[in-house]
């Protein structure tokens, strides 16, 4: 794979976000763009903190991910400056001298207290919309306070358009795809060798080359029935016997951006199961070509729990039509989450919801309160498709609850229930025309 030119994606993106910033703060009233990386948080009754995790308004404009106490700042018409925390500090590492496609474009000043930026910061406070936590405020309140407000004018702005995402941003996620395929590879070298989840789960962070603090959300490996809790996070340090199946929901960073990438393996290629993942698959292909400019994401989510209830239909789980199902709620039983989300610098990326770049929201479809994007896709959002089929014991027996046992094939059920769950995810990126799948190449080219 060819190296992108990061320098020169890079500068074009950051016009972008100086464009960005200068519509935002003149919806807003105001002149200058404070950005706080954030700082770290504390436990309860201890002196230890909880992992670092940087400001995603902060890392939109740097690919720094791990500089607490430092700034971004930027004012229309003038060149933005980083104020860029540097300790002296003998008992953590100190952040290496600014470096990388970035730092040309700025003004790079060097702090050795938090307190030290409170000089650097453009006045007054009043004048400044400043994004982030309240922890990241500087000054006294008695003078002059840099606390951030985060305005709703620009929160929405900004939030709306990173929905678009530059050439540098699609770069960068292609790069966590890589990763993240990589250590799927390890993960199912693992499974198939009879590994534990906890096994699994060290392959995959050695293959990745990161450990919990840097991966973008917590690793899902789940052997068996554990593939029907949605968010299965245990890691059991003995594998089950006989194992039967895996499914692996787990991405990797890179500069700040995310991947989010589901496989599901049975360990025998030859049986039902199998046949099963395979059908899930073929019909998850077809949803991500769906990714396409001018759809409803609120009607791929449905349509997916259409093709989804066809194959429980065709594999005899239910009696009744996949309409029906639908229509009943039995499908939300078998795929009780939502079709996926949008991805980027966080992982449920901001504005799935956004009715405009001014606020307001677009309802979920009535019944389906887990779906997580609602708006009409646009080239250049990235988006995940998910679909998944589970025999969760729980949102089973509210079907019979319901009066709706006649719609399902019990002993076909129980067939399938000792094998968890089947969840296949993908990033798409929607274009001017074919989807563009971010996850499928990434496999080919690893295989």
């Amino acid at each position: 794979m060819i190296q992108p030119d990061f320098t020169v994606l890079y500068a074009a993106h950051l016009a972008t976000m100086k464009q960005r910033a200068d519509e935002a703060l003149a919806r807003g009233g105001f002149d200058h763009l404070v950005v706080p990386s954030g700082t770290s948080h504390y436990q309860l009754f201890d002196d230890r903190d909880y992992p670092y995790a940087v400001n995603p308004q902060f890392k939109a404009w740097l690919p720094l991910t791990r500089v607490p106490h430092s700034w971004l700042v930027y004012t229309p018409g003038e060149r933005p400056k980083v104020i860029f925390h540097q300790p002296f500090d003998y008992w953590h590492v100190v952040p290496a001298a600014p470096s990388g496609w970035w730092v040309e474009h700025f003004d790079i000043h060097i702090i050795r207290k938090p307190e030290d930026a409170l000089a650097l910061l453009p006045r007054p406070a009043a004048r400044c919309a400043i994004l982030g936590e309240a922890q990241s405020t500087l000054g006294a309140a008695t003078a002059e306070q840099y606390a951030p407000n985060n305005p709703d004018a620009v929160i929405n702005y900004l939030e709306y358009q990173r929905s678009y995402k530059t050439p540098y941003e699609i770069a960068l996620m292609r790069e966590a795809q890589q990763l993240g395929v990589r250590g799927h590879r390890a993960a199912e070298a693992a499974f198939r060798e009879g590994a534990s989840e906890f096994a699994i789960h060290m392959a995959y962070c050695s293959a990745v080359g990161q450990d919990l603090g840097e991966l973008p959300y917590n690793n899902i490996v789940a052997l068996n029935e554990h593939g029907a809790v949605l968010h299965y996070t245990e890691l059991g340090r003995t594998a089950p016997a006989p194992v039967r199946s895996f499914l692996i929901d787990a991405g990797a960073s890179f500069h700040g951006y995310a991947s989010d990438i589901t496989r599901t393996y049975a360990m025998d290629t030859t049986g039902e199961f199998q046949a099963l993942i395979d059908a899930v698959d073929s019909a998850q292909v077809a949803m991500a070509q769906g990714v396409r400019a001018g759809v409803d994401y609120r009607q791929l989510h449905i349509d997916a729990h259409l093709a989804l209830m066809g194959i429980l239909r065709d594999f005899g789980v239910i009696t009744v039509s996949p309409e029906a199902a639908l229509e009943t709620g039995v499908s939300a039983a078998f795929f009780p989450h939502g079709l996926g989300h949008p991805i980027g610098l966080q992982v449920h990326d901001v504005a799935g919801f956004a009715e405009t770049d001014r606020g307001g929201k677009i309802a979920r479809p009535p019944g389906h309160p887990y779906l997580r994007m609602t708006r009409v896709l646009e080239p250049g959002m990235v988006v995940t498709i998910e679909p998944g089929l589970y025999f969760i014991d729980m949102l089973l027996d509210e079907v019979r609850q319901n009066g709706l046992a006649a719609s399902v094939d019990w002993a076909r059920v129980d067939a399938f229930r000792p094998y968890g769950g089947i969840r296949i995810e993908d990033e798409v990126l929607c274009t001017d025309g074919d989807a563009d799948n971010l996850t499928r190449p990434a496999f080919a080219a690893n295989a």
